[in-house]
């Protein structure tokens, strides 16, 4: 069996999905596929029309029925392009022993295997920075080298978004838990859907759980043998989402994780400090993938398509993963997002 033909690369590519993202895992669940460069949404009107009144003796009143919108998104591309000159399984690899404990052949193997982790690795992280600021803004920018800068506006409307700063550290003259019920009732009004997530930053978490109204809620409502309440404790020792409890029927997670920019080359929060998000998954996020732009991979919309071939001189062999994804919000004003700090 050849090792690295294209079918056997990207068998090993499905079973090295990496790990949990939190926020694609749990907000953008379905997966799309077409076989075009573009990506087509229908979108129906959800007004909550009601029925008509008129006189028993007069013709039935003509009602439209509801109409729909068809957007159409290109998703941005990516290749990740690997190179391994013939000189490079002639060095040890990390942790290897000092004199080397592998036939060359054997460690070449090795390292188009790790590489092909790194790569699902930092596809599955620029995927999670996509979904965050999808989640917190309705927009996704899409920029990279030769690539001009586009932004891609799913439409969620202006009131979903606060910029200015609502100072819950003002003691006295704040109250989360209102603001979270006020705003998850504009969003019930303006969709339908009860977002029954509350995503925060850090620093955000470490405000709300000291806060008065927050703890004399928890104390007024503490029972034995009832439903779990927000914990006082720090964040869980782990990167992405940690749930915390739930609080008048809200779901509490605090999120940390971060990424290295290309742009510069600083590691950045992928939600910005002071960041409170409000969500469901019945916001219905895709994740929609375009067409392979390549003869070999069949032109079809696959999340992710590898490849290596050799240069005969000098000898040197290539790898090459290739992907078309775009994170879409079916609802888009299911989502809100405040800055409380």
């Amino acid at each position: 069996m050849d090792l690295f033909s294209t079918n056997t690369l990207n068998r090993v590519v499905s079973s090295l999905l990496g790990g949990t993202q939190f926020l694609l895992d749990r907000y953008f669940t379905t997966v799309q596929a077409e076989m075009t460069e573009e990506i087509h949404f229908d979108t129906t009107d959800t007004k909550r029309r009601i029925a008509p009144f008129v006189s028993p003796l007069v013709e039935g009143q003509i009602v439209a029925g509801p109409g729909y919108v068809t957007s159409t998104y290109k998703p941005a591309y990516i290749k990740d392009k690997r190179v391994f000159d013939m000189n490079r399984p002639l060095k040890r690899m990390a942790g290897e022993a000092l004199t080397g404990s592998m036939a060359p052949a054997d460690r070449l193997r090795a390292m188009i295997a790790n590489d092909m982790s790194d790569q699902i690795t930092m596809l599955n992280r620029r995927l999670e920075v996509m979904a965050g600021e999808v989640l917190a803004t309705g927009k996704a920018t899409i920029v990279g080298d030769k690539y001009p800068q586009a932004i891609l506006d799913f439409g969620r409307a202006a009131g979903h978004t606060i910029i200015a700063p609502i100072l819950w550290s003002a003691a006295g003259t704040s109250h989360p838990l209102d603001d979270m019920m006020d705003w998850a009732n504009l969003v019930l009004q303006s969709t339908g859907v009860f977002l029954s997530d509350i995503v925060m930053t850090v620093d955000v978490w470490k405000v709300f759980r000291n806060h008065a109204d927050v703890k004399d809620r928890l104390n007024l409502f503490r029972t034995v043998g009832g439903p779990p309440s927000v914990t006082l404790d720090a964040q869980a020792q782990s990167e992405g989402g940690a749930y915390m409890g739930t609080i008048d029927g809200f779901n509490v997670y605090v999120y940390s994780s971060w990424y290295v920019d290309p742009a510069d080359g600083n590691e950045k929060p992928i939600l910005p400090v002071g960041t409170l998000m409000m969500l469901s998954p019945a916001m219905e996020g895709v994740r929609a993938y375009g067409a392979i732009r390549d003869e070999e991979a069949g032109l079809q919309p696959v999340p992710y398509y590898v490849k290596s071939w050799t240069e005969p001189d000098p000898s040197v062999r290539f790898l090459m993963m290739q992907s078309a994804p775009l994170l879409v919000p079916y609802r888009p004003n299911a989502s809100f997002k405040a800055k409380v700090l």
